[in-house]
């Protein structure tokens, strides 16, 4: 049958399918010699780069990933590069300068890249602007960002009023990020049509398969008028990644919204990723296909392993239901912000805290205590004021935009990394990771990491490496 509203897929399984199931761990050598057919499917875009991949490749593979960029965009002929930027953060987990954020967005877009979603963990506009009119200015797609959650003060019209100033801020397309598998099918049908309904601007779902909803969310919000969907090749898929490309596509095949994507093609695609995810055996999740936990108390499955991790340190892993308990109360003295990079480290740790000590706030973190200032933005929602005062007792708020109080950064990132710079891109790098920029154009300089990547364009072992052994 033939369409008359084509469905189109964005295959995340290059950033977001390894960041959510392997550690971030995939090195450009396993992407390359499947990066020809991958290219040739016919995806509205690829998710390559941001997130956590710019920290992982420096800290833990030893590439740069300012070469890993320039690297694929060369393989990928026909298909927009995409990445995820998190506002003001940038690939970070702080704020950075205005003028760090800057040379960033336009580096990016030296470098090829094509699609700049870009969100911030407070659904705070401020921390977005900058980003987005730089992008925007540079010649680049803005795919402005939701943050999805549940909370008694976020509904339809607190989300369509958010999408509305991300509109004015110059956003070409919005996204509905769900980060934590949270989304029903019928609350993802009710926000995509208000939103086509309102902006007039296409508008793409991406959904975490956590609490085994996704698929579902995605075929009723296909109904109400979603643009595009955010898929992973099943290998890499599910879990607390995203839902299967090939399952989507079949789905669809024969509708009005058939993608036309040729699911031979997608087998040969997953084939090889069956094989390269063994790899990563030692970095693999290797979750249950589903996780209720996020249903009863809205944690990310990234955010629960964490718990265990910190619990099982202290000897108190008998404490976890009492920390998930404790989450959402936190969660609700801070203004109920979106779990995601980096609100739900502040609140996760806050909550253990609060339940090993028998206290709550008796000890906070720095990052509590800088969000209670308003150092990271403002809240969707008023705090606990009661709580912000045990916390920072009377010290007044910030009212403006975090980064206005930052002092340039670039000069001084200049200075400390000459040494070991070779490009401009190197200060930024520095900018944003200086301990772990440092140690690696340290490494870089002293031979130790290889750069010019080999682009092999058929079979796993075609001289691929790029690494040396870490």
């Amino acid at each position: 049958m033939t369409g008359n509203r084509k469905v189109k897929i964005t295959d995340t399984t290059l950033r977001d399918g390894h960041q959510s199931l392997l550690a971030t761990r995939m090195k450009i050598e396993d992407m390359l010699p499947i990066a020809e057919k991958i290219d040739s499917v016919g995806f509205h875009s690829l998710e390559v780069w941001g997130g956590a991949t710019f920290d992982s490749c420096m800290r833990f593979l030893n590439e740069d990933p300012w070469e890993r960029l320039k690297t694929l965009k060369k393989v990928f002929k026909n298909t927009k590069l995409q990445m995820l930027l998190r506002g003001q953060n940038l690939v970070g987990y702080k704020h950075y300068p205005d003028d760090v954020a800057e040379l960033f967005v336009k580096k990016a877009v030296e470098n090829g890249m094509d699609i700049f979603r870009v969100f911030d963990a407070l659904n705070d506009p401020r921390n977005m602007a900058k980003v987005m009119t730089v992008a925007r200015k540079e010649g680049a797609h803005v795919q402005a960002t939701i943050s999805y959650t549940i909370s008694p003060y976020h509904n339809i019209e607190r989300y369509v009023e958010k999408a509305k100033e991300l509109k004015e801020l110059g956003a070409h397309s919005l996204c509905i990020k769900d980060m934590a598998g949270l989304i029903t099918p019928k609350a993802a049908y009710d926000l995509v049509k208000r939103l086509k309904e309102e902006l007039q601007i296409p508008i793409q779902l991406h959904c975490h398969y956590t609490s085994g909803m996704a698929a579902m969310a995605y075929l009723k919000a296909i109904e109400a008028g979603v643009d595009v969907i955010d898929c992973a090749i099943s290998p890499l898929a599910l879990g607390t990644s995203q839902p299967a490309i090939e399952t989507m596509v079949a789905s669809l095949k024969d509708t009005k919204y058939d993608t036309g994507l040729n699911l031979e093609l997608l087998s040969e695609i997953a084939a090889y990723f069956k094989d390269i995810r063994k790899k990563y055996a030692q970095f693999d999740v290797a979750a249950t296909s589903v996780d209720t936990n996020v249903l009863r108390y809205q944690i990310p499955g990234g955010m629960l392993s964490n718990f265990y991790t910190q619990l099982k340190q202290q000897n108190a892993l008998n404490k976890l239901e009492e920390v998930l308990a404790e989450v959402p109360r936190v969660r609700e003295d801070f203004g109920y912000p979106p779990l995601v990079t980096p609100s739900s480290q502040i609140v996760g740790s806050q909550a253990v805290l609060n339940v090993l000590t028998g206290e709550r706030y008796k000890i906070v973190t720095n990052e509590v205590k800088a969000y209670m200032k308003g150092s990271y933005g403002r809240p969707p929602a008023p705090v606990n004021e009661e709580v912000r005062k045990k916390i920072i007792g009377d010290e007044k708020p910030i009212e403006c935009r975090p980064a206005d109080l930052l002092e340039p950064g670039l000069e001084a990132a200049k200075r400390e990394i000459a040494p070991y710079m070779e490009k401009e891109e190197d200060i930024l790098s520095y900018a944003i990771f200086p301990n772990v920029a440092k140690k690696f154009l340290e490494e870089r300089m002293a031979g130790k990491v290889k750069v010019d990547f080999n682009i092999a364009q058929e079979g796993p072992n075609n001289g691929t490496s790029a690494f040396y052994p870490v």
